[in-house]
């Protein structure tokens, strides 16, 4: 559908914002050479349009260059409040950076929040940034304004630089979500990046997800895992000693002796997890952070559909 954007390649052209531009102008060049071009290409300006309305306001202009039925979209239409949620705990920082791997769950999920941004900026849609581990470290209004912008990307910035800082802090995810659904307008767009390791149970997070679709919140999870390490438990043919970040817990195994038993069970809370959000109409997207962002940004214009 379009080439894998190389972001470590990227990164050393500029900031972060920089980057974000880049990214997200690649990924418009290759939605319109996808199967995907009618999807929110025009942005602001035009949405699909639903059989059975009026053709009123269809772009007859835009129909004959794309041969699809687009109506112009007015400025009610177009503003979503989104809010954000940054899983900033230890385990987030896995795995430990170095030459030959220069890209963790958090750098992964800061990338892609950063791309998303430049996409909330071209619909005008207000954005929010949560960061949190097992307390929330910051929380910024939702606002569309530049400078508002600028200051998210610098804060996002200072987390890429603190790689060595977050020793052993574990995730809070239930009560932040709480907190979220509470203090955030109601129908606004929660967009979640988190590995999901945490001590919380299943009911916990459920009561969760309850409270967030009861104040009519639309719900966008992003389960950031590096899928070769954490899943597929590829790694050397010899005992070797894992490591909980967020406890500190050590534990030596053999990975062939227990990967068909882990895989079992890692399958089935994610199993579970799963059918929780199928059940209140959350959306809950596995993110490989080996597979490049632009994953990212196409499941949420998916979500943006649905909304709008």
């Amino acid at each position: 559908m379009y080439g894998k954007i190389d972001i470590q390649e990227l990164a050393k052209l500029g900031n972060l914002e920089f980057l974000a531009k880049q990214v997200v102008e690649g990924f418009i060049t290759g939605l319109h050479r996808s199967p995907f071009h009618g999807f929110s290409v025009e942005f602001a300006e035009h949405r699909l349009y639903n059989a059975g309305e009026s053709t009123k306001h269809i772009d007859w202009k835009l129909y004959a260059k794309t041969d699809k039925l687009f109506v112009k979209r007015y400025e009610e239409e177009t503003n979503l409040r989104c809010r954000i949620i940054l899983d900033n705990s230890s385990s987030m920082y896995f795995p430990k950076l170095d030459q030959e791997k220069q890209l963790n769950k958090i750098a992964f999920s800061i990338y892609s929040i950063a791309s998303l941004m430049e996409i909330f900026k071209k619909q005008r849609d207000g954005i929010g940034l949560t960061v949190f581990n097992n307390k929330i470290g910051l929380d910024t209004a939702v606002k569309t304004s530049p400078t508002h912008q600028r200051m998210i990307y610098n804060e996002l910035e200072q987390l890429m630089v603190s790689q060595d800082e977050q020793l052993n802090v574990e995730t809070s995810l239930a009560s932040i979500l709480h907190q979220a659904a509470e203090s955030n307008h109601k129908r606004s767009l929660i967009i979640v990046f988190s590995d999901f390791y945490s001590n919380e149970s299943l009911e916990e997070l459920t009561d969760a997800f309850l409270h967030l679709k009861h104040n009519k919140h639309e719900v966008l999870l992003f389960n950031v895992m590096d899928k070769s390490k954490e899943m597929e438990l590829n790694y050397p043919n010899k005992p070797t000693t894992f490591i909980d970040l967020e406890s500190g817990e050590k534990i030596k195994l053999h990975p062939a002796e227990i990967k068909k038993t882990f895989q079992k069970q890692v399958e089935k809370i994610k199993n579970d997890l799963k059918m929780k959000c199928t059940q209140f109409k959350i959306d809950f997207v596995e993110a490989d952070i080996n597979e490049g962002v632009e994953f990212v940004l196409q499941q949420y214009l998916i979500k943006r559909q649905k909304i709008i």
